[in-house]
């Protein structure tokens, strides 16, 4: 039950975010700037969207992107 209630919530608030900005995805994913630049950030299939001098990142599509790219990781 508690699981449940807990699943809810983070339902709730990721719903309420359209886009994550650099430090959303930072947090999100809990890796360094230029971990991320050297893992997946230049991978055409990573959606993103630069505006002025700030990096942008749909939730949803970046969500689903980081599960696939995850899973595609080699298993040590």
């Amino acid at each position: 039950m508690c699981h449940e209630k807990i699943s809810e919530l983070i339902k709730e608030v990721d719903a309420e975010l359209v886009f994550w900005d650099k430090k959303e995805l930072l947090r999100r994913t809990m890796m360094c700037w230029p971990t991320i630049l050297n893992q997946f950030f230049y991978d055409p299939r990573f959606p993103k969207h630069k505006i002025g001098t700030k990096w942008y990142f749909p939730a949803r599509e970046t969500r689903e992107f980081l599960t696939q790219w995850l899973s595609e990781q080699p298993k040590h």
